[in-house]
């Protein structure tokens, strides 16, 4: 997960001196100047970055199969060479193959359209916090927050998508490694 770094500066002058013991009165004059310069930045980890440059183009192809079908979709124009992987994928998980989609099954569409909008907010985060990083705290909380929900999005999806995959009772032998290896 992304991690935050808070910096803190803090310049202060302290000049006075304490009472002694005694029987005579010493007067004590304390002058303090402070002013504290507070600046708040974000850096995402390096393993952070690492899985949204693999995650943002695999996305994108997932959606752009999925939007694009029955053109990407064995026996389509668009399907050899980019879409051919996607065969044997339609086969395991119906979801993305024949069965749902000649069914009308709405699901998958919908579920490339908020992989769209999730990629572009990995990829704006990505902008704002590696390629021209935020130099004001505004822009780097706003990152972090929008870094942040798409990991939720990411979440609830993949929960989402477990959830209806165990529903319609997959035989999970041979597509339990071709799921994960697709689910982000």
């Amino acid at each position: 997960m992304p991690m935050a770094t808070r910096s803190v500066s803090r310049a202060s002058s302290s000049v006075g001196a304490s009472p002694t013991k005694g029987t005579s009165t010493t007067t004590t004059t304390t002058t303090r100047s402070s002013s504290v310069a507070t600046s708040w930045t974000h850096k995402p980890t390096t393993i952070t970055v690492a899985w949204l440059a693999i995650a943002i183009p695999l996305v994108t192809w997932d959606f752009i199969y999925c939007l694009g079908r029955p053109y990407t979709m064995p026996g389509g124009s668009l399907h050899w060479p980019l879409y051919v992987p996607y065969k044997l994928y339609g086969e395991i998980d119906h979801v993305y193959g024949w069965k749902a989609y000649n069914a009308g099954n709405g699901f998958t569409a919908a579920q490339s359209l908020l992989n769209i909008i999730e990629t572009l907010m990995y990829s704006w985060y990505l902008y704002a916090t590696v390629i021209k990083p935020a130099r004001d705290s505004r822009t780097a909380a706003r990152a972090l927050l929008v870094g942040f929900s798409a990991a939720v999005m990411t979440l609830s999806k993949t929960v989402l998508y477990g959830e209806f995959a165990r529903r319609r009772r997959r035989r999970s032998g041979s597509c339990i490694a071709s799921w994960i290896l697709t689910s982000r």
